[in-house]
């Protein structure tokens, strides 16, 4: 199901507003849990779950700050 650009606006939102504030909690929690790993290795995997967040939302965020494609260029 494709999302309009209105809907994958509204939804971005979401994730970054309340989405995003809790896989942090999630992943500080988890790694407080696993115990303290050497500085180096500690950045690194906080490195990698920031990236690792984004992934499945991809689709959502691809386009969003740009114009939206359906509005008509003319109307001023």
């Amino acid at each position: 199901m494709a999302l309009s650009y209105k809907a994958r606006r509204r939804w971005s939102l979401v994730i970054l507003l309340l989405g995003l504030p809790a896989y942090v909690v999630v992943a500080v929690t988890a790694m407080n849990w696993l115990g303290r790993p050497p500085f180096l290795i500690e950045v690194g995997v906080y490195i990698a779950l920031g990236f690792l967040w984004a992934l499945p939302f991809r689709f959502v965020f691809r386009g969003v700050g740009q114009a939206d494609p359906a509005k008509d260029d003319t109307e001023t």
